[in-house]
């Protein structure tokens, strides 16, 4: 169902692989198999299973997510008409409490595009980082979205490109003036691989590997004077959609630009702004300041 109807990917099968397997394993430590977990495991059981993540020390979030497969496995179940009821539906998942995302300043951007980009001793990688980071930033793409680029993005004049992204939703997004011309940079130095990716591996029959890349945006870290530890594919990301908002972008529109399908995702970037205009105040404002002011 994961694979022919949601079109997840395959880590995202084999995340929910794993926590199955562990939720099984649970139930042989109760003396039941895996039949038994789906024909007659009751609330209590499951209860007593998010009990034992507690006890053995895992994180809120990783809970919440093995509860989240254990829902969708049982209702699963109950659609099959494998058993007539969901074990899962009246347990509450775990707080995770907000954790506000990570994202650079305008400045360091800055920095790191020109920077950045330009201190490889390969010219060719100064090249990839110039198209990669432009993307990333200007467009919000997610690291899988950039990978998967075919190399026939840019042959269009169009201002716009097609995009898939998760349970194979495609999306329209504008593309800088900057961006098309790294990406035509870059197709121009690679004309000769003839590879179907916009950001061939070694393989040129193969796109580039998010290992790889995390090699290179390190490089570009250190040559920008950032700490390679605050950024990832992710954080510019969350950086493309601070920024937006910070400069009055609609939240739907963000949205659509993001690939969300729901706005309660989108909705996490106004914590953002408010804890920011929070601090503002607490920082700036003569009635926030203590004595020692």
């Amino acid at each position: 169902m994961l694979a022919a109807e949601r079109n997840a990917a395959l880590q995202t099968r084999a995340a929910y692989e794993t926590d199955l397997r562990h939720f099984t394993s649970f139930m042989a430590s109760q003396g039941l198999n895996a039949e038994d977990a789906v024909m007659q495991a009751e609330s209590g059981l499951v209860e007593a299973y998010m009990q034992s993540l507690g006890k053995d020390g895992l994180s809120a979030r990783t809970a919440a997510r093995r509860l989240a497969c254990l829902r969708q496995f049982f209702q699963f179940c109950v659609r099959e008409s494998w058993r007539k009821d969901d074990p899962t539906a009246k347990i509450e998942s775990p707080s995770l409490g907000l954790v506000l995302p990570k994202f650079l300043t305008e400045a360091e951007i800055e920095r790191l595009l020109e920077a950045g980009t330009r201190g490889h001793e390969d010219p060719r990688r100064n090249l990839v980082s110039r198209a990669a980071l432009e993307l990333l930033y200007s467009a919000g793409l997610r690291i899988s979205e950039l990978l998967n680029l075919p190399a026939r993005i840019a042959l269009s004049e169009s201002t716009m490109i097609p995009i898939r992204g998760k349970g194979g939703r495609e999306r329209l997004i504008p593309i800088s003036e900057k961006a098309r011309d790294s990406i035509l940079a870059l197709q121009a130095h690679d004309a000769a691989l003839r590879s179907k990716w916009l950001f061939p591996g070694r393989d040129p029959q193969r796109h580039l590997t998010r290992q790889g890349f995390d090699k290179i945006l390190h490089q570009c870290a250190l040559h920008a004077g950032i700490d390679p530890a605050r950024l990832s594919p992710h954080v510019l990301r969350h950086s493309f959609a601070t920024h937006l908002l910070e400069r009055g972008a609609d939240l739907r529109a963000l949205q659509t630009l993001l690939g969300h399908a729901d706005i309660a995702t989108t909705q996490l970037y106004t914590h953002v702004l408010q804890a920011r205009l929070q601090a503002l105040v607490e920082t700036h404002h003569p009635l926030a300041c203590n004595v020692d002011c």
